[in-house]
C-alpha cells in the first residue's frame, strides 16, 4: 500500500498497491517487477543494457529514461544487480536523500555492510536481502528470501517485500542477510556438484541420471535428518563416535574416491573430502564423531 494507505487503479482496472522500481532487469529482477505488477504495483524498470523491459512496459511497466528517473518514481527501490559492488557505478550519480534502496543482489557479508555504508551515508534508507530461490520461484509459495538492516525500515516495507517472497528478518547487522544466504548457497552448491559428480560416475559405468534419480532424492531428503542430529551436539562440543566414527567414514570416502577413479572420473573434489577426513584421523581424531572435523576446517588442530 502507498503511504497515503489509499489505492489506485492501473490500466488494466486492478487496485494498485503503490509505486515500486526495479533496477536490473536479469531474469531475478525480471521476475520482481512481473511480481510487483501481478499484485497491482505502478512499477517502473530500469536496466543499463536496452531491450530487457519490452514484455514488462507491454503488461504494464514504466520505462524510466534513467536510472535517476526510475529511483525518483517509486516508494521504494529493488535492486537486481550483479553483486552489491555494482550499485556504486549504477547509482553514482543519483540523489539518494529520502530514497528506501532494498538490495537484492548476491554478494559476501562484509561487501553487502560496505554497501549499505555507503547508500546510508547518502541519505538512503538500506536494506540488504539475499533470496532463496531461482528467478522461477518469485512469488510463488514457499519462497524466501533472507534481510537485515534498521527493523523501521524493514516493517515499514515487509508488505511490500513479501509480495517477491516470504522475508525472514535476519536482525539490523546489513552484512546478515548475506551471510545466511551464502551458508544456504554452501551447502546447495557442494550438494548440487555431488550429484553431477555421481552422475558423472554413473554415465561412465552405463547408466543413466534418470537411473540414479530416486536414489540420489531418497539421500537428499534423508539429509535432514542428520542436519537435526548432528546440530546438539556441535553446539555442545560433543564428539563422540559411538554412532560414527572418524576413522569409519574416512574410510567410506577413500572408497568413494577410488570408485570414481576407477571409472575415469575427474576426481579433484572427491579428494579434497577425502583429504579432509584423512588429516582428521591423522591428527588423532579417528575414534571421534565427524564433528571433529569443524576443529580442522578452521584451522583449530
Amino acid at each position: 500500500m502507498n503511504h497515503s494507505g489509499n489505492t489506485i487503479e492501473n490500466q488494466h482496472g486492478a487496485q494498485q498497491q503503490g509505486a515500486v522500481t526495479v533496477v536490473g532487469l536479469g531474469p531475478m529482477g525480471q521476475a520482481m517487477a512481473a511480481a510487483y505488477l501481478d499484485a497491482g504495483y505502478r512499477v517502473t524498470v530500469w536496466n543499463r543494457s536496452p531491450g530487457k523491459d519490452e514484455a514488462l512496459v507491454a503488461c504494464g511497466a514504466h520505462r524510466a529514461g534513467s536510472v535517476a528517473e526510475a529511483v525518483a518514481a517509486g516508494d521504494l527501490t529493488v535492486l537486481s544487480l550483479i553483486d552489491a559492488e555494482a550499485m556504486y557505478s549504477t547509482l553514482a550519480d543519483v540523489d539518494l536523500s529520502g530514497r528506501i534502496l532494498v538490495n537484492l543482489s548476491s554478494d559476501v557479508p562484509e561487501k553487502a555492510r560496505a554497501a549499505a555504508a555507503w547508500a546510508e551515508e547518502r541519505g538512503a534508507s538500506y536494506l540488504t536481502g539475499g533470496v532463496n530461490v531461482p528467478p522461477t520461484g518469485i512469488g510463488e509459495p514457499g519462497a524466501s528470501i533472507f534481510i537485515s538492516g534498521p527493523r523501521e525500515v524493514y516493517d515499514a516495507h515487509r508488505a511490500a517485500l513479501d509480495v517477491l517472497a516470504a522475508t525472514d528478518y535476519r536482525g539490523a547487522d546489513q552484512g546478515y542477510a548475506q551471510l545466511y544466504y551464502q551458508l544456504n548457497m554452501t551447502m546447495f552448491w557442494t550438494a548440487y556438484t555431488g550429484w553431477y559428480q555421481a552422475v558423472a560416475i554413473a554415465r561412465a559405468n552405463g547408466l543413466t541420471a534418470a537411473d540414479i534419480l530416486p536414489y540420489a532424492q531418497y539421500t537428499a531428503d534423508s539429509m535432514n535428518a542428520f542436519y537435526t542430529h548432528s546440530a546438539p551436539p556441535i553446539d555442545a562440543d560433543d564428539h563422540d563416535g559411538s554412532a560414527a566414527r572418524l576413522a569409519m567414514c574416512a574410510a567410506s570416502l577413500e572408497h568413494v574416491l577410488h570408485t570414481a577413479a576407477d571409472s575415469g572420473v575427474d576426481t579433484r573434489i572427491l579428494a579434497a573430502h577425502a583429504d579432509l577426513y584423512r588429516r582428521g584421523v591423522e591428527a588423532g581424531f579417528g575414534a571421534d564423531g565427524t564433528t571433529r572435523l569443524l576443529q580442522l576446517l578452521r584451522g583449530q588442530a
